[in-house]
C-alpha cells in the first residue's frame, strides 16, 4: 500500500475518447513532480473498499508541461481501467511523487538514428520525448514508427504531425522527424502494412525510410505490446545491437511495464 505522504492527489482537467477502448486524459501537476522525457509515473484510483489501485502510465505531455497527460486503453475487466473510464473532469487520481522508468534518450552515446518503435498506448513516451529539444540538436533523424490494428487507433496524427508547423519545433524537425503509420488488420489509411516484426524481416521499414539499422548510427527505442518488445529485440540483437546498460550505453532501450 502507497502510503499518503508519497503521493499526490490531483484533478482530471481533460479527457478525449479515440475509440470506444482508447482515451487520453490530463491532470493537473504538482510542482514538485519531475521527470525525464519517456518516464512513466504510478497513478492511483479509489476503489470501493477506500483503499486505492495504482498502475504505471508512460507520460505523453513534455517535461515542462503545466499538467500530466496520459493514453490508455480499457482493459476488459481491469481493475484499473474499468474505474478509470468512470472519471469526470475534476474527479480526483493519485500520482505517485516517484519518477519511474529508463526509456530515456541519456541512456545512448552519440549515434545519428533515433527510432522510435511502438504498438498502441506505446506511443505515449515517444511524443514526451518528442518535446526534448536536444533530440533535435543531437540526431540527423528520428523516425517515429506506430503500428495499430484498425487506422481509428492511430492516435495523435495532428499533434504528430502539427510538429512541422510548430512555431518552436518546425525548424528543427522539418528534415529530421520522419513519421510512419502501420496497419495490421486493413489495407489503408497507413504507410505499411503488417507487424514491425515483419515489417524488419522482409526489410519494408527501413526500406520505406530509406535508413538502414546499424550497430554505429541506431538507436532504438522499444516500447508496446510485451511480445512485439521482447521479438523486436531479439531480432534486432541478431543484427549486434544491444540493451542500454547503467555504465554500459549500446544501442537499444525497452519499456515493459504491462
Amino acid at each position: 500500500m502507497t502510503k499518503p505522504d508519497k503521493y499526490t492527489t490531483e484533478k482530471i482537467t481533460y479527457l478525449h475518447k479515440w475509440t470506444d477502448h482508447l482515451f487520453s486524459f490530463r491532470t493537473t501537476r504538482n510542482e514538485s513532480f519531475t521527470f525525464i522525457p519517456g518516464q512513466f509515473a504510478r497513478l492511483g484510483v479509489d476503489k470501493e473498499d477506500g483503499t486505492i489501485v495504482w498502475r504505471p502510465y508512460s507520460i505523453v505531455s513534455a517535461d515542462y508541461d503545466e499538467e500530466l497527460e496520459f493514453y490508455s486503453i480499457i482493459v476488459p475487466d481491469g481493475e484499473f481501467t474499468q474505474r478509470l473510464k468512470n472519471l469526470n473532469v475534476n474527479d480526483n487520481i493519485y500520482v505517485d511523487k516517484t519518477n519511474y522508468g529508463l526509456l530515456t534518450t541519456d541512456r545512448f552515446e552519440k549515434g545519428k538514428d533515433l527510432w522510435f518503435l511502438s504498438t498502441g498506448t506505446g506511443l505515449a513516451p515517444f511524443i514526451s520525448i518528442m518535446y526534448d529539444f536536444t533530440i533535435w540538436e543531437q540526431y540527423d533523424k528520428v523516425i517515429l514508427v506506430h503500428c495499430v490494428r484498425n487506422k481509428e487507433e492511430l492516435a495523435y496524427q495532428e499533434l504528430i504531425n502539427g510538429f512541422f508547423t510548430h512555431e518552436y519545433y518546425a525548424e528543427m524537425v522539418k528534415n529530421k522527424l520522419i513519421y510512419v503509420k502501420i496497419i495490421t488488420r486493413e489495407d489503408n489509411g497507413a504507410n505499411l502494412y503488417g507487424r514491425i516484426t515483419e515489417l524488419l524481416k522482409n526489410n519494408q521499414l527501413e526500406q520505406y525510410v530509406n535508413t538502414n539499422i546499424n550497430v554505429l548510427d541506431s538507436r532504438i527505442m522499444i516500447c508496446g505490446n510485451p511480445e512485439m518488445v521482447d521479438d523486436t529485440r531479439k531480432i534486432l540483437a541478431e543484427r549486434g545491437l544491444v540493451i542500454s546498460r547503467r555504465g554500459k550505453p549500446g544501442n537499444m532501450a525497452v519499456e515493459n511495464y504491462w
